[in-house]
């Protein structure tokens, strides 16, 4: 297949890109910088700015395209109404984060974040000044944009539609804070033996999926030519402690997990989440518990937990990266001289397959 990836340098389209180029597709890239000549040597790349000038992208012919990096209505707009005759099969990557209500029976027709005409204009106006690349940058709006995005390809593409809603995604260029915040925080114990600080209860499920696994079931809905709309939030069976007791196995630490409940931390001051990732109260806990049925029914399949874990801490291990925003090693030390350590459970080990 020809397929032309909007982006494919970050996280998520640099995992479509490599599993594309190893399936023996031709990928084109459009971005706005060089990073993809460095990256990729050898592939198309064809530079440009989805808010701006698309024109280096008409008159050319591809089976299927791949978006995983639009946050504003206005650039889906663009870049489907334009493709529209150019491609057979558009992928558009959204979020869980469309849904305003989460619990554990949220699926694909449950309600979706509704955006006023002011919040939009808004967000257009901060995009436009540049102020925002990503969609951590638009706040409280960022499900009601991505629900605006979802509309303009579906109804510029029809059932030619494919539209992704992930949950919290992980894995190797994960530039994010969240799953490297742990890695590095043990793999640093290995080195000096001091406690880890975990949060909560450590049987409080959780729900991750690697971004590989997301890019191969998009890959496979295009080749197939299926649209259709799907939450893609990972396994079921996986805890807080599973996942920490995992992760600290895979950066070969044996450094003491120090659980404290979650009233002691948020009575400090800690912020769920933004402190400590993956950690969120367990009133506000149903995000981690939803599900994914429809998306395995049509071939989702997960990559184990330890090989996600073993290939994010190799990649990590590569390269130097920059200072995490979460919770600093200080505070973190003054938090554990404060209280006593919860005991681990033995069963928190299991992972799940």
């Amino acid at each position: 297949m020809k397929l032309l990836i909007l982006g494919g340098t970050q996280f998520l389209g640099r995992h479509m890109a490599e599993q594309a180029l190893a399936a023996g597709h031709e990928v084109t890239l459009f971005n706005r910088g060089s990073q993809g000549r460095r990256l990729m040597a050898g592939v198309e790349q064809l530079q440009g700015d989805r808010r701006g000038d698309l024109s280096i992208l008409r008159g050319r012919r591809w089976d299927a395209v791949l978006d995983p990096s639009c946050y504003l209505p206005s650039a889906a707009q663009r870049s489907a109404e334009l493709l529209r005759e150019a491609c057979e099969h558009y992928t558009l990557i959204s979020t869980i984060s469309v849904y305003p209500q989460i619990d554990a029976d949220t699926d694909e027709t449950s309600p979706v974040a509704e955006l006023s005409a002011e919040a939009l204009a808004q967000a257009e106006t901060q995009a436009t000044a540049g102020a925002s690349q990503s969609g951590g940058g638009y706040g409280a709006a960022y499900g009601g944009l991505k629900v605006l995005c979802e509309r303009a390809v579906q109804a510029v593409m029809g059932e030619r539609a494919l539209i992704l809603r992930p949950g919290f995604i992980v894995g190797p260029y994960d530039y994010s804070p969240r799953l490297p915040y742990w890695l590095l925080r043990l793999l640093n114990a290995a080195e000096d033996g001091a406690p880890v600080l975990a949060p909560g209860r450590p049987e409080r499920p959780v729900r991750l999926i690697d971004a590989r696994d997301i890019a191969r079931f998009a890959l496979q809905q295009a080749e197939a030519g299926q649209g259709g709309l799907f939450n893609t939030t990972g396994a079921d069976g996986l805890s807080m402690g599973a996942l920490l007791t995992a992760a600290r196995s895979a950066c070969g630490s044996r450094a003491e997990l120090c659980w404290r409940p979650e009233a002691e931390l948020l009575a400090a001051g800690v912020q769920p989440f933004a402190d400590l990732p993956y950690w969120l109260p367990e009133a506000d806990n149903a995000m981690m518990e939803m599900r994914n049925p429809r998306a395995e029914a049509a071939g989702l399949r997960f990559t184990p937990l330890p090989q996600t874990l073993a290939d994010t801490v190799a990649w990590l291990r590569a390269g130097p990266r920059s200072a995490s925003p979460c919770l600093s090693r200080e505070r973190e030390q003054a938090l554990l001289r404060a209280g006593e350590c919860q005991p681990e459970r033995a069963h928190i080990a299991q992972v799940n397959p």
